[in-house]
């Protein structure tokens, strides 16, 4: 007969953040310990609010089953002296498997007799193992931080206040720091603390709900998303559901009681991204629209708590919103006193990196590369790209940016918009320090594109420079972002740019700082840099191998790079490719490195030589047309034509010849054979 496991951990607030990995973890560790026990089991449900954390197992097994063993120990006449007494051979076997001498049997093999042990294990009843297992998982979950509370030896990502632990609704006994799990769980912290008990999942949900708890972060969730869009419609718009704030209210509360607050009118002329920020990200309001979704002077707060007058709550959010706003205001007025570009001779005095100068210092050095970038791909832009690239980190130095650092770049823009600087400009600014994440909005404007890479460029070889490397744990300044950023932006915009070139300018720019080796620094950013571009590209669905053999053969140029690897991926999927790769792996793993010389056709043994020399004749012309336009996939299928000439060669000769100069002709001709696929991919690299 199948029971159910649930757990409850009743705390202090737990912060928001930390809860969805929690339960993941959750699931993770008691999944991992009902296996190791040997447990069947079914289901596995988690739920958390601030002050709980919660699990459910369904179907779990009443107990182990009964575990057999059986193990082969040494021969007989090791484990036997001539008088037939056991030796320490047999001894040490009987000791190992919890059994006497006795016990042990011999069974015949085809080697000859050997001991033998069988032994079974009566399974342990699933209440008596919960014991050991619960507060094991308890321990075991990991917290970005935790602390310790009284005098206790024990951590966790806030204080603990009760636990629950039941088995088919009976208790699981044990205690944890000063705690004894019991079947009482306790309501909302003020509308209804005290404690009831549970017995078992659906129960404690129930019994949640009468205490003024929504205890399924899910349920929780989807009513939180209705009540705030019909708040925003009661309010005489629509709500700016945030998907974010969403989530992260949702583990801000309990119970969840919207409400609807104002502004003055006066702060909607504000930058519409200082407003959403100044609500969203420090007083988690959602915001409210019109039709048009134009910002309205509305705001929705979700309450943990049912207000008896609603009004008085109201009031104070709106005390606090236009505090806060009033702030913003004066702000926005006093940097406008100033132009933008003053604040570039404060940078100054600002230390980007204690060795690598000052932030005026790095603005320098990216603006070169950016304008050099602008030479290339747009050369127009170039006097926008220096004036964007120069204007760029100005915004840092203004007391908007000093109090609403996530606004940097945003303020840049609008301030420069206010001065009358050009609007490609304006919007380099702030968008040169896109992409932000994984997947992320990318620069819309050629300028952006040049300045963020650049950046970018500078912050990867400035570090990797003076020894500041990412390892497996940690990357401070965020470089393998950087490096994604710059690949992603590369790719969508198809610049044909190579990347060791820029490395290359990029270290010079800072040439008496670097501390390391410059050659060394070069190659360890150049890998770094293809690293991501592998990591990139396997996890949009390419073979490894594919990925591998392409980037192994050139990586000069990411967009060229891409188009290499698509070529050979649909390549691959073609049905007779696997004969293909093993002739031209052969090639490759038979020349090594090569042997350029001219191929002297008086020393032809068969007339297979003869015909793979016409036939790589033919299509070396053809297939240095087609890498030339880039249309690999054709390069790639000319090369394929390769393989009967290639096969026969190999069946009709020896390659490695007694004869110097018969083997070197050879050599060479393979030689040629590779240099039509060489730039493409190493077919040394392609899995069999």
């Amino acid at each position: 007969m199948s029971k159910e496991i649930f757990l409850e951990i009743g705390t202090e607030e737990i912060p928001a953040g930390f809860l969805p990995k929690a339960m993941a973890d959750m699931e993770r560790l008691i999944r991992k310990e009902l296996e190791s026990a040997r447990l069947e089991f079914g289901d596995i449900r988690t739920c958390a609010t601030p002050r709980r954390m919660a699990l459910a197992v369904s179907d779990v097994a009443e107990e182990q089953p009964t575990l057999r063993t059986e193990s082969v120990g040494p021969a007989k006449n090791i484990a036997y002296d001539a008088e037939g007494n056991p030796t320490k051979a047999a001894i040490g076997f009987a000791r190992g498997q919890g059994l006497d001498v006795s016990e042990l049997k011999l069974i015949e093999t085809d080697k000859g007799e050997y001991l033998f042990a069988e032994k079974e294990e009566a399974g342990r009843p699933t209440s008596e193992l919960l014991i050991e297992i619960l507060p094991r998982l308890i321990a075991g979950i990991p917290f970005k931080k935790s602390m310790r509370w009284k005098d206790l030896d024990i951590r966790f990502a806030r204080p603990m206040h009760w636990i629950v632990a039941l088995f088919d609704g009976q208790v699981v006994p044990f205690s944890y720091g000063n705690l004894t799990s019991g079947n009482a769980s306790r309501g909302h912290r003020f509308m209804a603390p005290q404690e009831f008990a549970v017995t078992g999942m659906d129960d404690w949900l129930e019994q949640c709900r009468q205490h003024f708890v929504t205890a399924d972060h899910v349920e929780r969730k989807a009513t939180i998303r209705t009540q705030v869009e019909e708040a925003g419609i009661a309010a005489g718009g629509q709500t700016a559901l945030d998907e974010r704030l969403l989530e992260e209210v949702t583990y801000l509360v309990e119970d969840s009681s919207p409400l609807c607050g104002s502004f003055e009118e006066k702060y909607l002329q504000l930058p519409r991204e200082l407003l959403v920020t100044s609500m969203r990200e420090h007083q988690r309001y959602f915001t409210v629209e019109d039709a048009e979704g134009k910002l309205q002077n509305k705001f929705i707060t979700v309450s943990n708590t049912r207000a008896e007058d609603p009004d008085v709550v109201i009031k104070g959010n709106e005390r606090v919103i236009r505090a806060r706003l009033s702030d913003a205001m004066f702000f926005w007025e006093e940097d406008q006193k100033q132009p933008l570009a003053d604040n570039l001779e404060k940078l100054k005095q600002v230390i980007y990196q204690a060795k690598l100068g000052s932030s005026f210092e790095k603005v320098e050095r990216f603006t070169a590369l950016a304008v050099s970038l602008a030479e290339q791909f747009d050369p127009a832009s170039c006097e926008l790209t220096a004036r964007a690239a120069m204007l760029s980190k100005c915004d840092l130095e203004t007391k908007m940016v000093y109090e609403f650092p996530e606004l940097q770049g945003i303020m840049g823009r609008e301030y420069s918009r206010l001065e009358g600087e050009d609007a490609r400009v304006s919007t380099a600014i702030c968008e040169h320090y896109l992409p932000t994440e994984a997947g992320g909005v990318l620069p819309s404007d050629s300028i952006g594109a040049f300045i963020s890479i650049a950046d970018k460029v500078d912050t990867i070889c400035g570090c990797f420079s003076v020894g500041l490397i990412p390892t497996g744990s940690a990357d401070p300044y965020a470089l393998r972002r950087s490096a994604i950023g710059i690949l992603n932006i590369i790719l969508d915009r198809g610049y044909q740019l190579n990347l060791p070139d820029l490395v290359s300018q990029s270290l010079g720019l800072l040439g008496a700082k670097l501390t390391r080796p410059y050659a060394e620094v070069e190659s360890d950013v150049v890998e770094f840099i293809r690293l991501r571009l592998v990591n990139m590209l396997t996890s949009r669905g390419f073979a490894t191998d594919v990925v591998e053999a392409v980037l192994a053969a050139r990586f000069d140029e990411p967009v060229d790079a891409v188009a290499r690897v698509e070529a050979l991926a649909a390549l691959k999927g073609a049905a007779d490719f696997e004969p293909l790769a093993v002739a031209f792996k052969r090639v490759g793993n038979i020349i090594k490195d090569g042997l350029e010389q001219e191929i002297d056709d008086a020393l032809f043994e068969a007339d297979c030589e003869g015909a793979l020399l016409q036939a790589v004749g033919q299509a070396q012309q053809t297939v240095t047309a087609q890498v030339a336009e880039g249309d690999y996939t054709a390069a790639l299928q000319t090369v394929a034509g390769l393989r009967e000439p290639v096969d026969a060669f190999f069946d009709g000769v020896m390659v490695m010849a007694e004869d110097e100069q018969v083997r070197d002709n050879r050599l060479a001709l393979l030689t040629q054979v590779a240099g039509l696929f060489r730039n493409i991919a190493d077919f040394t690299r392609i899995a069999a």
